[in-house]
């Protein structure tokens, strides 16, 4: 059976009530288009079960789509430290629950209104309404940044400081079209490439070096 993402469920519901309505009152064309939006909700929330790996040390995607951004950075505002920073954008046919990457302790969750560029900008990291959240882990501090995209308009975090999550654990999700941005530790091994296609909480996108 097809698991459904409980905020779609309001969406989901109230167009069926209007298909109904519509064919109702005689206008079956209409109707189909209704029933076509109502379906494609139900394929946008989508929440399939996953498999996530055990294995220490390991860092799992957060969130379903195409790996758009690899690169070495200098987080300055949270962590202040060197990270691997990974960027994965979510077009609206994928999953968009998202997963906690490992293990670990909120310990922050920061809000942030913005603009809505197109998610797969590198600008719309800093420019678009995001929500941040820090997660402390035994292999050092994550943070964990969604994204809102030129259709994405809601950003759904349903943790706060103090939450205790466990890898591939769902913590949220963002609303039609978004992009997810994850910041490891600088001496993370990265196992995903450049345009692959990644599944929140079951593929491994790095691996903590062994001190």
């Amino acid at each position: 059976m097809l698991k459904i993402a409980p905020d779609g469920y309001p969406f989901i519901i109230i167009l069926a009530i209007i298909t109904v309505l519509v064919y109702a009152f005689g206008k079956p064309w209409i109707a189909v288009l209704f029933l076509i939006i109502t379906l494609f909700m139900v394929l946008f929330f989508r929440d399939p079960e996953r498999t996530t790996p055990g294995d220490k040390g390991v860092f799992v995607s957060p969130a379903d789509g195409k790996v758009i951004l690899i690169k070495d950075v200098y987080e300055k505002d949270y962590l202040k430290s060197d990270s691997k920073e990974i960027s994965i954008f979510m077009s609206i046919f994928d999953v968009h629950v998202n997963r906690a990457p490992c293990d670990g302790i909120v310990n922050l969750v920061q809000h942030f209104p913005g603009q809505f560029l197109a998610a797969h900008k590198d600008a719309a990291s800093i420019k678009n309404e995001n929500t941040v959240m820090v997660l402390g882990a035994n292999d050092g501090r994550i943070l964990v940044r969604q994204v809102a995209g030129m259709l994405a308009r809601r950003i759904v975090c349903k943790v706060k400081a103090g939450d205790a999550l466990r890898r591939g654990e769902r913590y949220g999700m963002i609303k039609f079209g978004s992009r997810l941005d994850v910041y490891l530790p600088k001496d993370t091994e990265i196992k995903v490439n450049l345009g692959e296609k990644v599944k929140a909480g079951e593929t491994v996108i790095g691996i903590k070096e062994a001190n």
